[in-house]
């Protein structure tokens, strides 16, 4: 294993309670704040004594009680903190509580430094951007949720395997898997994911066409949606492994064709349907005409020849295929 990989391994940090540290450091800066009173009222009378107090109460408030203030981490549960130490990684701080480590340590999460960077630039361009923005993005929590997140991008138009422009749109279910990773290998693991899941969107609708004719075993978008799902997750899990991430799920939640062509495939859509209706109609009036010549034959009601058959059946098809009411002619003399 390399260098590189060792760097890039989450490495669990252990810590101590820092409630205990908590409490002592409140206390000697009681005890600090005692020292300065004594040595502020009693300063003409104890003389060098009485400045040293003032002295060991002031320095303890503005260094060792900053310090061990600094070194104080509370993380609430599925939170983490990616620490370093002079720029090197020393490990990841999970687990609720409140915990003490070393005060020099820094926090990391790329995200917050690149919503800092974000607002300054803004104000640099004269955008819509007050101060308050800065200072929020500034104070940011540096903390990692391990929780699991979702992403919903914008939608996006993808031509698809006919060449079909389509408007398609999807959640990602997500979680933060190995936090080195996610911090160190890419510059901002939310960006990274964003970027790498319409990519994987993209390659994957092009392999499909938005729907099929009835009976295919062909997938579809709109037909095999379960399916592409999992397509899609295993390949967005593949594109970002490297950052630390987890992809648990991913389904479509918005399929249609672009507003250009939609017209025309919803006229598509109707005339097939129109003509699958009007093929059921057929097939069931062509064997209510059978039936209806069998029965005549069978009971002897009447018997035609050839040509009145072709008649008779010509007028039940008229009839039954009709789309309105058949209206009645009574014929008062023969038939022949």
């Amino acid at each position: 294993m390399n260098e590189k990989n060792i760097f890039y391994e989450e490495k669990a940090l252990r810590a101590p309670n820092g409630l205990g540290i908590l409490l002592l450091d409140i206390l000697l800066c009681i005890a600090a704040v005692a020292l300065i009173i004594l040595g502020a009222v009693n300063l003409d009378e104890m003389g060098g004594m009485a400045a040293a107090m003032l002295v060991v109460g002031i320095v303890y408030l503005a260094v060792p009680s900053w310090l061990l203030a600094c070194g104080i981490k509370v993380l609430r549960p599925n939170e983490a903190l990616v620490l370093t130490l002079f720029g090197k990684y020393i490990g990841t701080l999970k687990g609720e509580g409140i915990f003490f480590v070393n005060p020099f340590c820094s926090s990391v999460n790329p995200t917050v430094e690149s919503a800092s960077e974000k607002a300054l630039d803004d104000l640099a361009k004269n955008e819509n951007t007050s101060s308050g923005k800065i200072v929020k993005a500034a104070s940011m929590s540096k903390k990692l949720s391990l929780k699991t997140m979702t992403l919903n991008n914008d939608k996006q138009k993808i031509n698809d395997l006919l060449g079909n422009p389509i408007v398609i749109g999807i959640a990602v279910i997500w979680h933060i898997e190995d936090t080195a990773k996610a911090v160190f290998a890419v510059d901002n693991y939310q960006e990274f994911l964003s970027i790498q899941s319409d990519t994987a969107l993209r390659n994957t609708v092009r392999l499909y066409p938005y729907d099929v004719s009835e009976g295919g075993d062909e997938k579809s978008l709109r037909g095999s949606a379960q399916e592409i799902a999992a397509v899609l997750a295993e390949e967005i899990q593949g594109r970002v492994a490297c950052a630390g991430l987890r992809i648990e799920e991913a389904r479509i939640t918005t399929l249609a064709y672009a507003p250009e062509i939609a017209a025309a495939m919803l006229q598509r859509q109707q005339a097939s349907a129109v003509v699958d209706a009007r093929k059921m109609i057929v097939e069931g009036a062509v064997g209510m005409v059978e039936m209806a010549l069998e029965e005549l034959s069978a009971k002897q009601v009447v018997d035609l020849d050839d040509e009145r058959k072709a008649q008779m059946v010509s007028n039940l098809m008229v009839v039954l295929c009709a789309g309105k009411d058949a209206q009645p002619v009574v014929n008062s003399g023969s038939i022949y």
